[in-house]
């Protein structure tokens, strides 16, 4: 197919050559050839609703679409949310910019799960067609948004202070299965899947953006309980460093709160190790091939994959760091080494146990609260001893239900 670009200058370069008796008519046939051929690449556009991607998304699978859609950029999420939708499982498109953008928005934290050079397995194969983005002052106020933080109030991890609303054009990726593949001896044969966990069966890498609405998100209810929590300041970044710090709190704690938490750091390993777990910062919100295809480096991890761990440092620095680490480390072991009769958990149920896992360590270390997107509080050290394990349930059930809308 001949660029648009390049046949536009050759049509005028044809026209500019035109004979005098002949200029009109040619002119004329020429100028409809172009004004056809345009409509033809506009008409490649697939508008489509979220909630009819989310139905059957092989179906448009490497196809230009348009979709409105409201867009969050939390956590571990960067998403266009399928709001009223009917629940099924995981309720969100995946978002990721071009290869090679530069911009601010996206997940506070991704764990991105690769094959290693020794991976055996099948991976998902995605077709894809370049995509350029528009990067426009629709865009640039698109991506502003979603990185501008909510920083009041104790620790909210994760938290935007807006969610935006926008129509969006980009290409279309997916895959059938999501589903970690296991043998009967529980080896990982086959992945697929994009964002955090490989667990969304679609994602949209962004080529336009227009019709940007933003809304602010509500976080009063959880300020007047979190105002006067003020979170001490820590440095600590080396990997090394933040689970031995984990590890030396988590001693206040019985045998098995104590296990919990040196489970979800020992993934991290040392230094010395080739134990297949990347540590790396940046914003998470671009589609990169070679991560997603089987690692070039010198990895031969013991089951054949790579868990690249992605922290956005001007999101999770310091103590927010740490905790992002324990949720990171938790999300790696339950896929590593599950658990009896976690080897087919849901996205829902590694998400729970992740949070938990960090609750724990928000105790350890004599954390007063801790605030989730959407302004749900977790943990509040003013709960009775009596309730906290029915409050942080129904805390974390409605957080994953109603923000994430992620459902067993």
């Amino acid at each position: 197919m001949v660029p648009m670009g390049n046949l536009l200058t050759r049509s005028i370069f044809v026209m500019g050559n035109f004979t005098t008796g002949e200029s009109r008519m040619k002119r004329f046939l020429a100028i409809a050839f172009v004004c056809a051929f345009s409509c033809c690449l506009y008409a490649q556009v697939v508008d489509a609703t979220v909630c009819e991607i989310l139905k059957n998304p092989v179906a448009f699978n490497g196809k230009i679409i348009r979709v409105k859609g409201t867009v969050v950029a939390g956590f571990d999420q960067f998403v266009v949310k399928g709001i009223g939708c009917p629940p099924a499982g995981n309720n969100n498109i995946w978002l990721s910019y071009p290869e090679g953008t530069k911009a601010s928005a996206g997940p506070a934290m991704m764990v991105q799960i690769q094959p290693a050079r020794n991976f055996t397995g099948t991976v998902a194969v995605v077709e894809r067609t370049p995509v350029q983005l528009d990067m426009n002052k629709d865009f640039k106020q698109f991506d502003s948004l979603l990185a501008t933080q909510y920083k009041k109030g104790g620790m909210c991890l994760g938290c935007n202070k807006f969610e935006v609303t926008a129509t969006l054009v980009g290409r279309l990726d997916a895959v059938e299965k999501t589903e970690l593949q296991r043998d009967k001896a529980g080896k990982i044969i086959g992945l697929g899947g994009f964002g955090h966990l490989n667990a969304y069966a679609v994602r949209l890498v962004l080529q336009s953006v227009s019709d940007v609405i933003s809304k602010e998100i509500d976080y009063s209810q959880a300020l007047a309980i979190t105002k006067d929590d003020i979170q001490p300041v820590t440095y600590i970044s080396e990997i090394e460093n933040i689970t031995t710090y984990v590890r030396d709190t988590a001693k206040s704690y019985d045998y098995l709160r104590r296990a919990q938490l040196e489970r979800a750091v020992d993934v991290y390993g040392t230094s010395e190790d080739d134990h297949g777990v990347e540590v790396r910062s940046g914003p998470a919100n671009e589609a990169i091939v070679k991560y997603e295809t089987k690692t070039k480096q010198f990895i031969y991890s013991s089951d054949g994959l790579v868990f690249n761990c992605i922290f956005n440092l001007n999101r999770v620095f310091g103590l927010e760091r740490i905790r992002a680490t324990v949720f990171a480390g938790e999300n790696v072991a339950d896929v590593r080494n599950p658990l009896p009769g976690g080897a087919g958990a849901s996205l829902f149920d590694m998400e729970i146990r992740a949070w938990k896992t960090t609750i724990l360590d928000v105790v350890a270390n004599k954390q007063k609260t801790l605030t989730l997107p959407g302004g749900i509080i977790v943990w509040n050290y003013k709960w009775p001893a009596a309730s906290i394990n029915k409050n942080v349930d129904d805390a974390l059930n409605s957080f994953l239900a109603n923000e994430a809308l992620l459902t067993r």
